[in-house]
């Protein structure tokens, strides 16, 4: 899975590159038309729609406040079982922590890689293992927040080799995205701006 994040964010770059390349290296036979119709698109208004330009709050705001895991959590007290049975119902693979009574500061997260490190294979009982005891702590925990590039939010989880990253403004948690929703931005991202530049190319702006 990392190594074809990796490949698509290459190839996203090379297409991109492409496509910038056939812009300023367009044929000497149609360059003044095309420099003509940019008299009215400054370089500033190319650069405020780039690459890269969606955010963490821009996933979240998508998905809204739905059971598909971004909104989920258990708390420490709750048992490993109980938090397995959720993910299962709602057919995610990593949920929140808190602390009870305390829903908006996160205690840690738990993932289906915790439960069969910890409890699989050094067969522990998940009826009688609280989540506090195999969960990650928070003060080990990779976060980004709600400003956060989602090619920024990629190369982190790439990097440290995790698929569920917790979102926090401040010291509050206000949801959860996996590598599957920043796969799916950065996708729909470079589509539209591929759709732009060649917009801009046959002088749609």
């Amino acid at each position: 899975m990392q190594g074809a994040i990796q490949s698509f964010m290459l190839h996203g770059n090379n297409i991109r590159n492409a496509v910038l390349r056939h812009v300023r290296l367009v044929n000497p036979a149609l360059r003044p038309l095309v420099f003509m119709r940019s008299e009215s698109v400054t370089s500033a208004r190319i650069e405020e729609q780039s690459f890269e330009s969606t955010t963490i709050a821009d996933i979240l705001k998508a998905k809204g406040k739905s059971a598909d895991g971004s909104w989920l959590w258990c708390t420490t007290d709750d048992t490993v079982y109980d938090a397995v049975k959720s993910m299962t119902q709602h057919n995610v693979g990593a949920l929140m922590v808190v602390k009870p009574g305390e829903q908006k500061a996160l205690a840690g997260i738990i993932s289906e890689r915790d439960y069969l490190r910890k409890i699989i294979v050094q067969g522990r009982s998940s009826k009688s293992t609280k989540v506090g005891d195999i969960m990650t702590e928070e003060n080990k925990l990779i976060t980004v927040t709600p400003g956060t590039k989602v090619l920024q939010a990629m190369q982190l989880m790439t990097d440290n080799r995790i698929r569920h990253i917790p979102v926090i403004d401040g010291k509050e948690m206000i949801g959860m995205v996996s590598i599957g929703d920043v796969v799916r931005a950065v996708v729909i991202e470079h589509r539209d701006e591929l759709d732009r530049l060649n917009a801009y190319i046959h002088g749609s702006y």
